[in-house]
């Protein structure tokens, strides 16, 4: 039986509920999964008046009740938020609102009524401001599952990469990077990339440094101290690791085909080559969390500028989804 996947609606100021709505347009959706949205249905049907949709919202208590049905959007409705919220605008409500959406699709999910999460963005300022003080959904998601151990992985058609750290300023990352998370990361994207269907996946660390440190020319043997031990534990236990890399060739190499997913050192280091190949149809997917919740996301933000506009692009939606739909355990519910 296909899974069933709980979409939030993130910030609804910004453009999640108008790429969920275009998204769960297309009929392809309903045959890989069984699409369940938690937010506000006010303002699914407000995105399909914008969207000019033909698709209809019916407000559902529970996953019993939902009948996923292409054409019908079935929603449990949080109730949060006034209908004329406006678009493109900061609001606290609307940030406590992503997050209680966020909150209900880990309880669902920890219960197993739900298979994975996916989630419209959020925005970061608007979620301080309703009163959580979170860098993002993926401390989040790891403090409601109660995990130490997880990581940020992006994905796109040509490049996969993983984090070693997040939201932090760069002198706080490198300073946070251990052997141990490095070997927990790389074990991390290993297991994930095996769950998935790789078969003896290739991982390459980048280097922290220009040029990986050049041998001690660059740096102060951040490469050797923090990454090499972590790397070689991991090789040491089967599996396909190498590095240190220098950072401005392995992407390159990896969209060759030389490795199947990247081990970045900090956020722009991993960030910017996905987002360079496209927006569109990048995922971002958090990796590790306990109770295996799944969790994928479109790799944009909530895009105030054009909220509320019909101009919103759905394919990174669609990817975040489809991506769901292939990491959700093989044992789905009856």
């Amino acid at each position: 039986m296909k899974p069933i996947i709980g979409i939030t609606m993130g910030d609804a100021a910004g453009v999640g509920p108008e790429i969920i709505v275009k998204a769960l347009s297309h009929t392809g959706v309903y045959d890989i999964c069984r699409p369940l949205v938690i937010g506000d249905a006010k303002m699914i049907e407000r995105a399909i008046r914008v969207t000019q949709s033909p698709l209809t919202v019916e407000t559902v208590a529970s996953v019993a009740e939902s009948n996923f049905e292409f054409g019908r959007i079935d929603c449990i409705d949080l109730n949060l938020l006034s209908a004329d919220m406006p678009f493109g605008e900061l609001s606290p409500q609307a940030g406590d609102a992503a997050f209680q959406y966020l909150k209900t699709a880990v309880e669902l999910a920890k219960n197993k009524e739900i298979q994975s999460i996916c989630t419209a963005p959020l925005n970061k300022e608007a979620l301080h401001k309703g009163g959580h003080l979170y860098p993002g959904h993926t401390e989040i998601l790891a403090e409601l599952t109660e995990t130490v151990d997880y990581s940020m992985m992006l994905s796109s058609p040509k490049l996969k990469v993983i984090h070693l750290t997040t939201h932090v300023g760069l002198i706080k990352a490198v300073e946070s990077i251990t052997p141990e998370r490095t070997y927990k990361v790389v074990k991390l994207a290993h297991d994930t990339l095996t769950r998935a269907g790789y078969k003896n996946p290739r991982i390459a660390v980048c280097g922290i440094n220009p040029h990986a440190g050049e041998n001690g020319l660059f740096g102060e043997g951040e490469e050797e101290e923090k990454l090499v031990p972590g790397i070689e534990q991991a090789f040491a236990e089967g599996i396909n690791v190498s590095g240190p890399h220098p950072a401005d060739t392995v992407f390159f190499r990896a969209v060759r085909g030389d490795f199947n997913l990247i081990v970045a050192c900090y956020h722009d280091q991993g960030h910017v080559p996905i987002k360079v190949l496209g927006l569109e149809e990048g995922v971002n997917i958090t990796v590790g969390l306990n109770g295996g919740v799944i969790r994928t996301s479109v790799d944009h933000g909530t895009a105030f500028d054009i909220a509320g506009k019909n101009i919103a692009d759905e394919r990174s939606m669609l990817a975040a989804i489809q991506s769901a739909a292939d990491l959700s355990p093989k044992e789905v519910l009856k």
